[in-house]
């Protein structure tokens, strides 16, 4: 028996809806609509601090066949506000697997929306340029109605813009901390750097993981540091 989606609907700002199913949490977000060709990589993506803020459509057609491991991360948690693609596979597969990605999409409390036309809505984004949309996913029995459209329509024109944001602010670590973890190896997993030549400090205005592995693995012993640290506080650290 096929798994029933609840519905769900994607809002742009210039007043274009789409329709689809809901893979992701109940409930509404709203940010920057924006596209990704990639052809792996989505759980990469999803962490990405790079996308705070920002709804990401993925123009790969199949999303989601290799599920959702522990090590394939950007960063503690996922950053994008939201998700859509065109089609989630009924059967995730591979041997570092630990959930689906519908599953993971539910724990981390994003919302996301499949089974849209995602081609036309990248054309319209290459053509008219990024703009905010509100993705609004329904409870299970719910049917779209006129007044959920309206509705998204509405956030999505409130929806702040990005220009001038200062989402480092957002994304940034807290405190300092140090970094050891180095290059993922097949049948290995991540290492641990233990003997570190130079010592590097690394200022976090939205920092990947695979940066700092990718420094730790060529000798560098980090240290990662708020967006907002002054420089002498650097200095003391004797990089």
């Amino acid at each position: 028996m096929l798994p029933v989606h609840p519905k769900a609907l994607l809002a742009l700002a210039d007043g274009t809806v789409f329709t689809g199913i809901s893979i992701g949490a109940i409930g509404q977000t709203t940010g920057e609509v924006v596209f990704n060709t990639a052809l792996t990589g989505y759980q990469e993506i999803l962490t990405d601090p790079s996308y705070c803020q920002q709804i990401v459509t993925l123009t790969y057609p199949h999303i989601g066949n290799t599920g959702i491991n522990a090590e394939d991360v950007e960063a503690s948690r996922i950053h994008a506000a939201g998700l859509i693609i065109k089609d989630l596979p009924l059967l995730a597969s591979n041997f570092r697997s630990s959930e689906t990605l519908s599953q993971y999409l539910n724990r981390e409390g994003t919302v996301a929306i499949a089974e849209l036309d995602t081609r036309a809505l990248t054309r319209r984004l290459r053509t008219h340029g990024a703009q905010n949309g509100c993705i609004v996913a329904l409870p299970a029995g719910e049917f779209i109605t006129d007044a959920h459209r309206e509705r998204a329509l509405t956030a999505a024109k409130a929806a702040p813009s990005m220009a001038g944001a200062d989402l480092a602010k957002v994304v940034s670590a807290k405190s300092p901390y140090a970094w050891t973890q180095t290059e993922w190896q097949l049948g290995f997993g991540y290492g641990e750097q233990i003997a570190p030549r130079f010592h590097v400090v690394a200022y976090d205005f939205g920092v990947k993981h695979n940066i700092l592995r990718m420094l730790s693995a060529r000798g560098c012993k980090i240290t990662v540091v708020p967006a907002q640290t002054p420089a002498s506080d650097v200095f003391k650290l004797k990089p």
